[in-house]
């Protein structure tokens, strides 16, 4: 299957960062979402504010470039972190209907699709 394939037609909500649950109090609004466009596009929302950037797929490979923020204020702390994490990612895999963003074989963000 193309590894693309698996990434786009889903909005993917937060559901574990580090191999930890998420602590949806850390989050200002609502669970960060990622979206995979083809064209190598990436748009989501840190759980605070919107995002609009690139990403780049090689193989199982790939590098995320969150690019242009929004500007809001946020309480709590999950919107640093989720960035931080998202900037260290190197591969990803898709199980079922779970996508992991991972660096080698360490486990850094996982995904489900929105509801």
């Amino acid at each position: 299957m193309n590894p693309l394939s698996l990434l786009t037609g889903n909005k993917w909500q937060l559901a574990g960062m580090m191999g930890k649950a998420i602590d949806a109090g850390k989050f200002a609004d609502a669970l960060p979402l990622l979206s995979f466009m083809d064209g190598g596009k990436l748009s989501g929302f840190t759980g605070c504010n919107n995002f609009s950037g690139d990403f780049n797929l090689e193989g199982k490979n790939i590098s995320l470039n969150p690019g242009a923020l929004t500007k809001k204020a946020c309480p709590g702390s999950g919107e640093n972190e989720f960035l931080a994490v998202l900037s260290k990612v190197k591969d990803f895999k898709v199980v079922k209907d779970k996508l992991t963003l991972m660096d080698g074989a360490t486990e850094l963000l996982s995904f489900i699709p929105e509801k």
